[in-house]
């Protein structure tokens, strides 16, 4: 079959790979419908990320079920299923406190699979989950071809920015700045206004991204950075800034942005992958009273909570994808998003 192999810096290549095969029992096979370029996928493409050898790549997926291990319950063959961006079992001691991105027998799309470890990269035609009951969430019924991004952003990126939400504490009525306006900080958007914020604000330079964050909710664009981005914010906010920060970069220049856009005991739901040598400033910290939480989202546990919202159109996250190619021209969807010709890329096996 073929699948996404990354060989290096900006070295994107189909490959042809072996079929997975069922082992374990209580495993699936999952015939992918549709995958996508993430953005922390540009990290290893971009060579922020070494790429010591060539391995599989990809972490989002929708599909539907080929064939599953014995000890399977919770799915059967023929549903379609969203795979969160990681595998986990649902049911080890951190999964059920919350943190399934920990889960102890879990592991991540892609990893080691050269090497003989047990996780498919996501950009491929078909997908061995090893935990097909934790992981896996079938929808009710199959959705039409217009669902299917929508569904696609559960995997990843819907769960991710909801949980940028979720760790800062957004409530009803509140203020929300939203760094970054990538697919999670646009999905951020979404699920800042779901939790009743009164007033969001989207920091983004490019006309196309501001117009899909005031599509999901944002009330106010700033196209400052540093200082002057800073500045602006507090004049929004009574002098003070945004009772509450969503961090959806990972940069060192985009969570100094976020702490010093929060007002005096004002918090920061951090989300993006930490890369560019980002540090919290523990005394800017102290002297504000200002908090920080988050880190890599658990979108698992997410799942059954958007689903619905998503089948009946109530969110349309999906429309962060600009741009869909066929799988065969999956090196162009990574220079898409690589030179921001596209918010985020949908792959068609």
């Amino acid at each position: 079959m073929l699948a996404t192999v990354i060989y290096g810096e900006r070295d994107i290549r189909l490959d042809d790979v072996a079929e997975p095969q069922l082992s374990s029992g209580g495993d699936a096979i999952v015939r992918v419908v549709a995958a996508c370029v993430c953005g922390s996928d540009l990290w290893p493409y971009r060579g922020v990320t070494e790429t010591k050898e060539p391995h599989r790549i990809g972490h989002e997926f929708v599909g539907i079920v080929e064939s599953i291990g014995d000890d399977v319950s919770t799915v059967k063959v023929g549903d379609f299923v969203i795979a969160p961006f990681y595998d986990c079992d649902n049911t080890c001691a951190n999964c059920k406190n919350g943190v399934s991105t920990s889960c102890l027998n879990g592991g991540w799309w892609g990893a080691n699979d050269r090497q003989g470890g047990f996780a498919d990269g996501a950009q491929g035609e078909k997908v061995r989950v090893p935990h097909a009951d934790g992981s896996l969430v079938a929808t009710p019924t199959l959705p039409d071809d217009a669902q299917i991004p929508g569904l696609l952003t559960l995997a990843d990126v819907m769960g991710t920015g909801h949980h940028a939400a979720v760790s800062a504490g957004v409530t009803p009525g509140s203020t929300v700045v939203v760094v970054g306006d990538g697919a999670v900080g646009l999905c951020a958007i979404i699920a800042a206004k779901r939790l009743g914020a009164s007033r969001i604000v989207a920091m983004s330079r490019h006309a196309d991204r501001q117009a899909v964050a005031r599509e999901f909710g944002a009330t106010d664009v700033i196209e400052l950075r540093g200082d002057e981005g800073v500045a602006a914010v507090k004049a929004l906010f009574d002098g003070i800034g945004a009772d509450f920060v969503l961090e959806c970069v990972g940069t060192q220049e985009s969570m100094d942005q976020a702490i010093r856009s929060a007002r005096p005991g004002g918090m920061v739901g951090y989300v993006g992958v930490p890369n560019g040598g980002a540090e919290l400033p523990i005394r800017t910290l102290f002297g504000n009273n200002v908090g920080v939480n988050g880190g890599v989202a658990s979108v698992r546990g997410y799942i059954e909570e958007l689903l619905p919202e998503v089948l009946s159109g109530a969110i349309n996250p999906g429309r962060v994808f600009d741009l869909q190619l066929p799988l065969a021209e999956v090196a162009e969807a990574y220079a898409a998003m690589d030179e921001r010709r596209a918010i985020k890329v949908l792959l068609r096996p």
